[in-house]
């Protein structure tokens, strides 16, 4: 544990240390709601900038909807929802092609992004379905998301039918402070346990060693997460992005994909190997 602590204590500070502490007590708290699977939209918002952390999360959440149980789930992904930090964007385009039909990009046009998007949960508000933010990165595209809606709809209540979740307390700390108070406001906030480490209530999706994928996944899932792979290697740590050692190490680091875990109530899951083990199954 020490070891873990020392060799990100730079990026994740003193609220890492309080979420491994505290994370027990916080995992068995109760969730106030449960995705409503035939009227909820999971959004999943990445900020892309600047630890590669969030490509190879997006190629782990392509990786839930071959399950079954997933085959019809309301979802919208946006890529370039960060907030106020320093550094490069980590271009994710040509894994998002490979990924997914659709996807709205805030970082080349945020008002379209938030159109898109506000249209894509007015769609499920209007059907009294809620709204499911996992929150791989800041909340800043969250908070102009709901400010939309309240603006537009003062009669619906964002506290009661959208849900933000975060794993991470560095991601909270470069939320700009208006953004971060306002879904803390407007929203119901669900903070859980940090998805980097293990056997704290989350699954802990950050490991250092190798996974043989092909050992788990098809022929279509094996070419996005090579996509996923070579993005990482490619930009992890060049011109003063974040360094990912996992990643540099040749392992995989999709510890985002913890809060769509949570919302999914996908509990069984534990780590990264237990979540390619349930792909393959």
């Amino acid at each position: 544990m020490s070891e873990f602590i020392n060799k990100h204590f730079k990026r994740f500070g003193f609220g890492l240390i309080l979420s491994l502490v505290f994370s027990c007590s916080t995992a068995n708290k109760e969730k106030v709601a449960a995705f409503d699977f035939e009227k909820d939209l999971l959004l999943a918002h990445y900020d892309c900038k600047t630890d590669v952390d969030d490509i190879h999360s997006m190629a782990a959440f392509r990786s839930l909807l071959t399950l079954p149980s997933l085959k019809n789930l309301n979802f919208q992904v946006v890529t370039g929802a960060y907030g106020v930090q320093e550094g490069l964007y980590v271009p994710p385009e040509s894994l998002l092609e490979k990924a997914f039909e659709r996807w709205s990009d805030a970082h080349t046009d945020f008002d379209k992004a938030l159109q898109e998007t506000y249209d894509k949960a007015m769609l499920t508000l209007e059907k009294k379905g809620s709204i499911w933010i996992a929150e791989a990165g800041q909340s800043d595209f969250s908070a102009a998301l709901i400010e939309l809606i309240r603006t537009r709809h003062p009669e619906i209540d964002t506290k009661s039918s959208v849900h933000l979740v975060q794993h991470s307390n560095w991601n909270e700390e470069v939320t700009s402070e208006k953004a971060r108070n306002y879904v803390h406001q407007h929203a119901t906030y669900h903070k859980i346990p940090d998805g980097n480490a293990l056997d704290n209530g989350s699954p802990g999706f950050r490991s250092d060693e190798k996974i043989e994928l092909n050992l788990y996944l098809n022929e279509e899932l094996i070419d996005i997460w090579d996509e996923a792979i070579n993005l990482g290697n490619t930009y992890n740590g060049v011109d003063g992005r974040y360094y990912n050692e996992s990643i540099a190490k040749g392992g995989l680091d999709f510890s985002d994909t913890s809060e769509i875990c949570y919302i999914l109530n996908l509990d069984e899951i534990e780590d990264s190997i237990s979540f390619f083990e349930m792909i393959k199954n």
